[in-house]
């Protein structure tokens, strides 16, 4: 009864009138072709003029043999080709179970072998489905191939025959995406259009004449970089990679991921317009599950990740290649032929509207904040859309956050000069067991495109960087303040004092409705009753080492290891963006308050500028007048006349640096200090005609600051590492610092390591201000001027000394 209903529901004959039909029979075993003879059988009445030809297009690894379908292509233009499948859906039971071990040994429910299909069909017909893809004449077809290929399809009859095969399969796979969901959209028979494509073959031709080889010598490599690099997905692998990331995840996190459900549909649209690219920030291995689960779970077409050659081993690159996986050599900057094939490959993804995404930084972040953008994918990238002219490029960024990543302990062992491990099955397994202990929350967040309407040309780095930087801003903008974070900056601003409960609660109030008045993106998930919980919030924090806690005093108090402040400044990191322009006014405010009679505020801007060119190898920065828009803009919430304020003198700069709750500078900015000023004692250890490369900065910095924190010269060990060094060595590179040669370099680079001594003793005032602030409710404006007097030498030593 439910097959006749099935063969009576929808015709398999197009609306052609007295037309003969092609009918291409997609079938792969005997029950599936007789299932479709008696659809056709069922409705063809006394119309006499329909061919069948039976072909195999569900597996794009095989070629196809066309040699049937090439005898009946010669017909009457107005001949109609009509494909038609049999779509087999999953039951209820097996929506639920997802895949399991025995669908590896008896293959996808939904592509059953004869006798599977037969038991289908007796116990569950209603699984069963005729799919009809949209028919077309062969006078539109051999007119498509002409646009296409510029050749006659009547001149070359076996190519127009593959040609009009691999039609039928991209209609077949549209009508059944209907049936299976949008998130079974792959692209099929990628391989056999790039060799097909005239660009491409050019292309080949025009390295085989500079290399001095043959163009058959040269498709023959090129093949081999096809197998390698093109991701070859399909329903049951993209089943299972949706299953494994679940389990991944589940591991140590919450089920839910916490996103904005209608940004996800608006970049769903967004997609199905435009060519697309989804950035994505990068703190842990587990990034590439997040954005794949979120899209899966919303039935959004099937993105395609890039990620390097090292993740392609055993296991996880077979599963992560037939999930849209695309593996990339790390290195192919002299291979003509490897970026040819990478681009066109792209170029091919980017027509078809298939997604691309992959981290813009292109390597975890070992400090928690944004790494600078790597250009390289971004670049081909580009390259491919220029060179097939696509309009209204978006590139969306997306930051993924968590509350906790068990990665972070890596990252500060790697940061004191020991090396990361390669990645190996064995090595991942060990990875996936570590996840077995509760982490908190994921959260992605999606921001608004950045919009090309043409890619720029090939050789305009400038365009490129400046496109990477707006990525970058952006992703900045929407990554969420999460709990953790905000309880890591708080400990580490008090650090190495432990806080009471309700001093813990005051801070986060604070920085809490500072960020809210400024309407930065908070967690929605972020619970405001965290006085009355406070233990609760911190348990996983507790647990994990990273906050001490003791409570047999008459109060509890919360603080952070010594040995736990580099894990700590991570999570403090991922939000730190959002507090370096205050923490650059307040620097400023003090600098410029120790001269406060000789043009105050000339004084302030220029240490303003100063600031952040000294720290521009950490941040991003909006551009110089939008820069000091915000810094005045920041003022102006606090004193509308701030310029007056400043111009009154010392008094001016009490009273504003009274009014700037919450202080933030020592919370921000002591770490990159204290790191770079390692740095710039190293070189002003050096003869002047002695030049410093990178590799040998870094070893000796981590030396002195090893050194340094056991002297108690710096305040944390979150102040030691490689990163930190390496931005400290662009500074110097910057400042014409480390190539040695001349006489007066002594003196300069003697003046950085003052600079940054002095940068340190103004930080050491801004955290007392805010101990003293904390200290009493009211907080007097006359109090300051005391304070502020002991901004000397003295001053400094006496609370480095105390741990201050």
């Amino acid at each position: 009864m439910v097959l006749a209903r099935a063969f009576q529901q929808h015709s398999a004959w197009p609306e052609s009138g007295e037309q003969a039909v092609v009918f291409i029979l997609d079938a792969r075993n005997r029950v599936e072709l007789d299932l479709l003879r008696q659809w056709i059988s069922q409705h063809a009445g006394e119309n006499p003029h329909g061919v069948q030809v039976v072909l195999a297009l569900q597996d794009d690894r095989k070629g196809i043999d066309t040699g049937d379908l090439a005898d009946h292509l010669a017909m009457d233009d107005a001949t109609v080709v009509a494909p038609l499948r049999v779509a087999w859906t999953l039951s209820r039971a097996e929506i639920d179970a997802g895949p399991r071990i025995r669908d590896l040994i008896l293959g996808d429910p939904r592509h059953p072998s004869a006798r599977r299909a037969r038991k289908m069909l007796a116990r569950e017909p209603e699984r069963m489905h005729l799919v009809a893809g949209a028919p077309d004449t062969l006078a539109n077809l051999r007119q498509r191939y002409q646009r296409k290929y510029q050749r006659d399809g009547a001149a070359d009859r076996e190519a127009f025959a593959v040609f009009v095969a691999r039609q039928a399969a991209i209609v077949l796979e549209i009508a059944e995406r209907h049936l299976q969901g949008s998130r079974y959209k792959v692209p099929r028979y990628v391989a056999e259009s790039l060799c097909a494509n005239r660009g491409y073959n050019e292309a080949v031709e025009a390295i085989a004449r500079e290399q001095g080889k043959s163009k058959p010598e040269l498709m023959k490599e090129a093949a081999g970089y096809m197998k390698e690099m093109i991701s070859t997905p399909s329903t049951f692998w993209l089943d299972v990679y949706a299953r494994f990331n679940n389990f991944c995840l589940g591991l140590g996190y919450e089920d839910r991921i916490v996103y904005d459900q209608e940004a996800v549909e608006q970049m769903r649209n967004t997609v199905r317009d435009h060519p697309s690219l989804l950035l994505w920030t990068h703190k842990t291995y587990l990034d590439g599950m997040v954005v794949p689960k979120v899209l899966y779970d919303n039935d959004f077409p099937m993105p395609h990740m890039f990620g390097g050659a090292n993740i392609n081993f055993a296991g996880i690159g077979f599963l992560v290649h037939r999930a849209g996986g695309i593996f990339i050599k790390r290195s192919f900057k002299d291979n003509e032929l490897y970026k040819l094939t990478l681009r066109h490959y792209i170029g091919y993804l980017m027509e078809k509207r298939f997604p691309m995404n992959w981290s813009f930084e292109g390597t975890r972040s070992r400090l928690g904040k944004l790494m600078p953008p790597r250009y390289g994918l971004l670049k081909y990238v580009l390259e491919a859309c220029h060179a097939s002219d696509a309009r209204d490029i978006h590139i969306i960024p997306v930051t993924i956050s968590y509350d906790l990543i068990r990665d972070v302990e890596e990252y500060a062992t790697e940061q004191t000069g020991r090396g990361k491990g390669a990645e190996s099955l064995r090595w991942f397994i060990g990875y996936v067991r570590s996840l077995a202990r509760p982490m908190g929350k994921v959260y992605m967040d999606i921001g608004k495109p950045v919009v090309l309407e043409r890619a720029p040309e090939p050789e305009d780095s400038l365009a490129l960087s400046k496109i990477a930087f707006e990525v970058a801003v952006e992703a900045n903008r929407v990554t969420p303040i999460t709990f953790p974070a905000l309880v890591a900056m708080s400990l580490l601003g008090a650090a190495p004092r432990a806080l009471a409960e309700g001093e813990v609660a005051e801070d986060l109030d604070r920085l809490l409705q500072w960020a809210e008045d400024r309407g930065l993106r908070i967690s929605p998930d972020f619970d405001r009753t965290y006085a009355e919980q406070m233990d609760g919030l911190l348990g996983i924090m507790i647990d994990e080492g990273i906050v001490t806690r003791y409570d047999e005093g008459p109060e509890t108090v919360y603080g952070v290891a010594p040995e736990q402040q580099p894990v700590a400044s991570y999570y403090r990191n991922t939000i730190i963006h959002f507090f370096v322009n205050k923490a650059i006014i307040e620097l400023a405010l003090v600098k410029a308050s120790e001269d406060a009679l000789n043009a105050p505020l000339e004084r302030f801007w220029a240490e303003v500028d100063n600031l952040r060119d000294l720290f521009k190898f950490e941040f991003f920065y909006s551009p110089t007048a939008e820069f000091h828009s915000q810094i005045r803009e920041e003022l102006e919430r606090y004193a509308p006349d701030w310029e007056q304020t400043i111009q009154s003198g010392r008094q001016g700069f009490t009273g504003l640096l009274t009014r700037l709750r919450p202080l933030v500078a020592h919370m921000s900015l002591l770490t990159y200090a204290e790191a770079y000023s390692v740095v710039a004692d190293l070189a002003a250890r050096l003869d002047p005609w002695e030049s410093l490369e990178e590799s040998d900065c870094v070893s000796r910095a981590l030396k002195l600051g090893r050194q340094a924190w056991m002297q108690r010269r710096i305040s944390s060990e979150a102040s030691i590492g490689k990163l930190l060094f390496k931005n400290g060595f662009q500074l110097l590179q910057s400042r014409r610092l480390a190539e040695g040669g001349r006489d007066e370099l002594a003196e300069q680079r003697r003046a950085l390591s003052r600079e940054l001594r002095e940068i340190l003793r103004r930080l050491d005032v801004l955290r007392a201000i805010a101990l003293a602030n904390r200290a009493t409710v009211d907080y007097e404006a006359d109090a300051m001027p005391g304070l502020l007097e002991t901004t000397g030498p003295q001053f400094t030593t006496q609370a480095r000394e105390s741990g201050g």
